[in-house]
């Protein structure tokens, strides 16, 4: 059965045992999106032709990904900077987390937007998923298991549950941002737009991002 759940951040280890963390944009109202290379990570910008949608909404365009030395930070708005400055900082991941999504707080749209993070380990048994709705603040550490990834969104999965899991079947960062979109587990959330994916590499992280082709593209 097909859902709609929005954005979504998930983490998890590959089955050769490097951690990952997945930024997926799915959206019905702004799907004329991309996912660009900046320094220091990927970010989320309109299409061409469809850069006046900011001016329609502000949040639809932000960093998605930072990479800050050790850790991997992805998530759906503008709490990726201060989450990757604070980890530069010493600050632990849970507090980094909570610092920033206490004081953004959700979006404040027609919707109430959660705003959603995950903060991944190059090295280390565990991350960290969080989400700020309306009502509640969530920042849960998260055990990693090879083969699997957990998730978390704005709609419906917008909580930390054990069973809103996903499998790995890749250790490349390239065929996880497709699979995000595409692939067993995922292709059952509808409306994708596109991906990025952080795959833990021997000095750092790899990086990808993919785009679900559209007419225009396709041809």
């Amino acid at each position: 059965m097909s859902s709609y759940l929005g954005r979504i951040v998930a983490v998890g280890r590959t089955p050769g045992g490097r951690n990952v963390g997945v930024y997926r944009v799915s959206s019905r109202s702004f799907p004329n999106r991309r996912i660009g290379e900046v320094p220091g990570g990927l970010a989320v910008v309109p299409r061409a032709g469809f850069e006046s949608d900011v001016l329609r909404n502000p949040y639809i365009a932000y960093h998605c990904v930072r990479l800050a030395g050790p850790w991997a930070v992805l998530t759906n708005g503008s709490q990726t900077d201060p989450i990757a400055e604070r980890l530069a900082t010493g600050a632990g991941p849970k507090d980094a987390l909570v610092w920033a999504m206490a004081a953004l707080d959700y979006e404040k749209d027609s919707l109430r937007t959660p705003r959603i993070a995950a903060v991944v380990p190059r090295d280390g048994g565990s991350a960290w998923l969080a989400v700020v709705r309306h009502d509640a603040l969530v920042v849960k550490e998260v055990v990693l298991e090879p083969g699997r990834m957990t998730y978390l969104s704005t709609y419906e999965a917008n909580d930390v549950r054990p069973e809103q899991t996903v499998a790995i079947r890749t250790e490349r960062a390239d065929e996880l941002a497709r699979a995000a979109c595409e692939g067993p587990g995922f292709d059952q959330f509808t409306h994708p737009v596109a991906a990025a994916a952080v795959v833990a590499a021997d000095e750092g992280f790899t990086s990808a991002r993919y785009e679900v082709p559209t007419p225009d593209t396709a041809r």
